[in-house]
């Protein structure tokens, strides 16, 4: 995600200053005029805005907290934008650290996935100052085509929750009901033309069945780390006191699709847990 993201800021005029763990996506970002950075230090000193995209909350607690992190050359006036989809009392958790230093912090998580970030199309949800927001906001329009600001620090990150959810569970529901209609002979392309314009419809549909009936589930996010985010939403509601049943479920399909080797697949692929059920595939007829 981050790589492609970084290209699109280059890519409108920007000058970065970039750093990875692993020094591939660094040498190709510094291919296309990105300078590099060897720590996450050095490339916070030289920057006024930082952003960062990381797997999950411990990645970016050791990123900005940890030796060499963000947190050593914190200044006043410098810009933490945490783009990544971390447990949102994380986020505040660092947020004040930050604040210690007088670095402000916004909390970014995205939706769309490696396509959405190609194409600068992501859904951008916002937490943090009204006024750091706008200051942003000209780099948040380079990488998305929603943004959203939808609270304090901390309400970027659960309304990534809340997408996560609904997302996954839209994507379980298409699984049940078009592995019913392929049991009953219906072919899913027609299918999805007859229901798609209806309630039924919406943007999970459109973006996942036609590759579902082509058998295309090479990732633009992949099951495991949509896993990471029903377990941070599951961790957040029992803090919350929240129960969740139906995203309860949701993580224990997504568990039994990693145990049988998927979790690299595209999160489209969770429908194959109910194929697997009903011993059938849903797909074109030929």
């Amino acid at each position: 995600m981050g790589k492609p993201m970084a290209k699109n800021l280059l890519n409108s005029g920007y000058k970065l200053v970039v750093h990875n763990r692993s020094q591939a996506p660094v040498d190709e970002l510094a291919d296309s005029g990105a300078e590099r950075a060897f720590t996450a230090a050095e490339a916070t000193a030289k920057s006024e805005i930082i952003i960062t995209m990381l797997p999950n909350s411990a990645d970016v607690e050791q990123v900005v907290l940890g030796e060499h992190g963000i947190i050593q050359s914190a200044q006043p006036g410098k810009i933490l934008i945490d783009m990544s989809s971390i447990e949102p009392l994380v986020s505040q958790k660092i947020a004040a650290r930050l604040a210690e230093k007088k670095m402000e912090m916004l909390d970014a998580p995205v939706s769309g996935g490696e396509p959405g970030a190609i194409k600068g199309e992501l859904a951008i949800m916002v937490g943090g100052k009204e006024k750091i927001f706008k200051q942003c906001l000209p780099i948040f329009r380079v990488l998305g085509k929603s943004v959203v600001r939808v609270g304090d620090v901390g309400a970027g990150g659960f309304s990534k929750l809340a997408n996560q959810i609904i997302v996954a569970l839209n994507i379980a529901a298409i699984g049940e009901a078009f592995v019913l209609a392929q049991k009953a002979g219906i072919d899913p392309e027609k299918l999805y033309q007859a229901i798609h314009n209806g309630l039924a419809g919406s943007n999970v549909m459109d973006a996942k069945i036609p590759l579902i009936i082509e058998r295309l589930f090479a990732p633009g996010f992949k099951i495991k780390l949509h896993q990471k985010d029903i377990h941070n939403v599951l961790k957040t509601a029992a803090g919350l006191e929240t129960p969740l049943p139906l995203t309860g479920m949701l993580e224990q399909f997504l568990a039994a699709l990693i145990l049988d080797g998927k979790g690299d697949l595209d999160h489209g692929a969770i429908v194959q847990f109910f194929e697997k059920l009903a011993h059938t595939e849903i797909r074109k007829e030929l």
